[in-house]
């Protein structure tokens, strides 16, 4: 077979491949003589159909899909081989419809192609970029113990009433002959929307009587005082006057215990025994945390600063949306409202390219599967399980494994991982202390 690149310019292509029969007859026959021990027709036993037989009703298809093969594999073999830079697949040309597919024949297949922009994407010690170092403080620190400790709490028979807590009590309507009462009536008070009414069920003990307004408390919510006075909807209206409440129970919630139980829950095997180790411990995990954000932000910024630095790169846009169109199965519209987007992340994508071959970043089986577990455990650990048992951990990588579009997202994630601090080493980093707030305002930016 003979192929042969021409270019049209900086960013255009086209590829012929020439097919002469000696390239394709010796496959067509074995496909052929392959087919006839399957073929099953009337009037011949399986495997017995003659072959003049097969080449008449099935030879153009074979031929068809032998040669496609055939171009298929040479074509990308010559793209591998000799290092073209295309971008998406090889469009045929037109005339490629013209072609005449019998035996014997020679084939001249033609194909435009999208060809990657030529740049330079280099970074140097002169590249400053900066990278945000965010401060953790006491009160996260605290707010996360808190967290842990509401947890593993449990709810209180109380005397008193404090704010937060439950009532529970018999609520009956005053100055109405018609009374509505109602028993176990649950309610939070410090959830009303009237601090007035709230103010009420202050330091109010067990059997105490409050006299309030329940549509006042509840700013006349329907489905509020609808659950609360046990009423359809279509009856709140009916009352809007005050109630009396007597308290026959309060109940308080208890966050728990803040020792070696908690600690031992929290990180299994860690060996925490005080408050402070585990305060330093919850401390040095937010700051890991922070750690891989900063890392994030950072790859952002030098995507921002070579974005910037190499300026608006050419790309061969007719060609290019044809293959978008083709993707997107023919969806004009989706592909011209989405299309600079694209290029923009295919420019990202060319840059990285650069940056991986400045850098040498290599990515092997081992990377993919600690990052899938390092992805399994920040699900887990969005549900509170910071210490996934090992088999839970190995089962979920082999099936996220099974994927191909998971496993290439994979590799995609563990290449900026170490492409991002390659290029920690190679450009002039400007730290900035921030605070979680100042940091997550530049996402949102």
């Amino acid at each position: 077979m003979n192929i042969t690149l021409q270019n049209i310019d900086a960013i255009n292509a086209t590829i012929t491949a020439e097919i002469i029969p000696a390239d394709y007859e010796e496959n067509v026959n074995k496909a052929v003589k392959d087919f006839r021990k399957k073929a099953k027709m009337p009037g011949f036993r399986p495997g017995m159909v003659p072959e003049g037989l097969i080449r008449k009703q099935y030879g153009t298809s074979i031929l068809a899909e032998e040669v496609n093969k055939l171009l298929q594999e040479s074509l990308y073999k010559y793209i591998n081989d000799n290092k073209v830079n295309m971008l998406g697949e090889p469009l045929p040309t037109e005339d490629n419809n013209e072609i005449d597919l019998q035996m014997g024949n020679t084939f001249t297949f033609k194909f435009e192609l999208a060809l990657a922009p030529e740049f330079k994407a280099e970074l140097t010690k002169k590249d400053k970029v900066e990278y945000y170092d965010v401060t953790v403080s006491d009160e996260m620190v605290n707010n996360q113990i808190e967290m842990y400790r509401q947890r593993g709490g449990k709810y209180d028979k109380v005397d008193s009433y404090q704010d937060n807590d439950m009532v529970k009590g018999i609520i009956t309507e005053l100055d109405k002959e018609d009374a509505l009462t109602a028993e176990d009536v649950v309610m939070l008070p410090k959830y009303f929307k009237n601090d007035d009414q709230k103010a009420l069920f202050a330091d109010a003990k067990v059997n105490d009587i409050i006299k309030f307004n329940p549509s006042v408390a509840y700013d006349g919510s329907e489905s509020e005082l609808s659950s609360l006075l046990k009423v359809d909807k279509e009856k709140v209206a009916e009352h809007k006057g005050d109630f009396n409440f007597q308290i026959t129970e309060i109940t308080r919630y208890v966050a728990g215990p803040l020792d070696e139980a908690l600690f031992e829950q929290v990180y299994p095997g860690a060996g925490i025994k005080t408050a402070e180790e585990f305060s330093a411990k919850i401390r040095e995990a937010i700051e890991a945390q922070f750690k891989k954000d900063s890392d994030y932000r950072f790859l952002i910024d030098v995507r921002n600063h070579l974005t910037k630095k190499i300026g608006k790169l050419e790309f061969p846009d007719e060609k290019l949306k044809k293959i978008m169109t083709a993707n997107a199965k023919g969806d004009t519209e989706k592909v011209d409202a989405n299309y600079e987007k694209s290029i923009e992340e295919l420019t990202w994508h060319l840059i990285k390219e650069k940056l991986v071959e400045q850098t040498g970043v290599k990515v092997d089986d081992k990377d993919v599967v600690e990052m899938a577990k390092e992805v399994t455990r920040m699900q887990f650990a969005q549900y509170g399980m910071l210490n996934i048992p090992d088999e839970y951990l190995e089962g979920s990588v082999k099936e996220m494994m099974k994927k191909r579009e998971t496993v290439d997202n994979l590799i995609d994630r563990c290449i900026e991982v170490k492409l991002g601090n390659a290029i920690k080493e190679i450009v002039t980093l400007k730290n900035k202390a921030v605070t979680p707030e100042e940091f997550n305002k530049l996402f949102e930016e």
